[in-house]
């Protein structure tokens, strides 16, 4: 079978049989491409692969692509669903995946950054523009409701309820749920959807106007990777390397820093696990061992008996 054939066939076993999101199966379909052009290349046939063979893609990966521990966890992951697959499929007997361990992966806490700091990075955003506009209210969106990128970009018009501060949003696996915004969001939404979406959404040349909340130059629904771009630019301009992902974690953070219970927040990012929202409280943890170490010389200075009290 021809590799084009194969990955969409794997592809839409992943949706259909696995249950795997179209966004987590389009990551799978594209790491077993690489695979398939190493074995290519190696002159290895799909069928003969062993497990050492296997473990020298992964070493090949590592050291070509720098990939971490937790990419290569996700390589095994889809090497074992693949030759699942594959063995399904009559193609060959035995999964040589099977046998191979996942590394260990270290826990990584999420960046955050302090309301000041998102201050100053949203302010950043030539709002004076429909474009700028538009930008201004999709980053207050995502960070007062700490939404995926994916899921403010796939936002409708009728979704958003902007006088009772509430979005109706379709999370991982096509899940759907209600989350919160606040009213500085709203301010921004209400702008956007008055000066600037009718603006950009004239410039759809022909057929229906899109449903969608948020809208390109072209006048058809905005793409993750362009938002992406442009908060990369917006966040250089702060001089701050961080990722737009990091609105959402700093959202999930300042909620716990403020007393709310990890059911609530997990409630509200759309997690399926409530392990997968506790990594937030070790973030709180670690900024609390931050103001330890910065205000502890002061502290010290105030014990009863210190030479400097006196």
């Amino acid at each position: 079978m021809e590799n084009h054939l194969l990955l969409d066939r794997f592809r839409s076993r992943l949706v259909a049989m696995e249950r795997r999101s179209p966004l987590t199966a389009e990551t799978y379909r594209l790491e077993i491409r690489r695979f398939l052009e190493y074995l290519e290349r190696e002159k290895i046939d799909l069928a003969a692969v062993n497990a050492s063979q296997l473990t020298g893609y992964l070493e090949k990966r590592r050291d070509t692509d720098h990939i971490d521990s937790r990419s290569t966890a996700k390589a095994v992951s889809c090497l074992r669903s693949f030759f699942r697959f594959v063995t399904d499929e009559g193609m060959r007997q035995d999964n040589p995946a099977a046998v191979l361990e996942s590394p260990r992966r270290r826990p990584r806490f999420p960046e955050v950054l302090g309301r000041e700091k998102v201050e100053e990075l949203l302010g950043v955003v030539d709002a004076r523009g429909p474009l700028g506009l538009r930008d201004r209210a999709i980053y207050e969106l995502i960070y007062s409701a700490g939404l995926r990128v994916s899921e403010a970009v796939g936002l409708n018009v009728r979704d958003i309820d902007l006088a009772g501060g509430i979005a109706k949003v379709r999370g991982k696996g096509n899940k759907e749920r209600i989350t919160i915004f606040g009213v500085e969001a709203a301010v921004w939404l209400r702008r956007y959807l008055r000066e600037a979406r009718p603006r950009l959404a004239e410039k759809r040349a022909q057929g229906r106007q899109s449903s969608a909340l948020f809208i390109a130059r072209s006048g058809k629904r905005l793409s993750r990777k362009g938002v992406w771009k442009n908060y990369s630019r917006c966040a250089a301009l702060a001089g701050t390397g961080s990722r737009l992902h990091t609105l959402r974690h700093s959202f999930a953070t300042e909620l716990l820093a403020g007393g709310a219970d990890l059911r609530t927040v997990q409630e509200l990012l759309g997690h399926a696990d409530l392990s997968t929202t506790q990594i937030y409280t070790h973030v709180d943890v670690s900024l609390l061992r931050e103001s330890h170490r910065r205000y502890m010389p002061t502290l010290k200075n105030l014990v009863p008996g210190n030479e400097r009290n006196r």
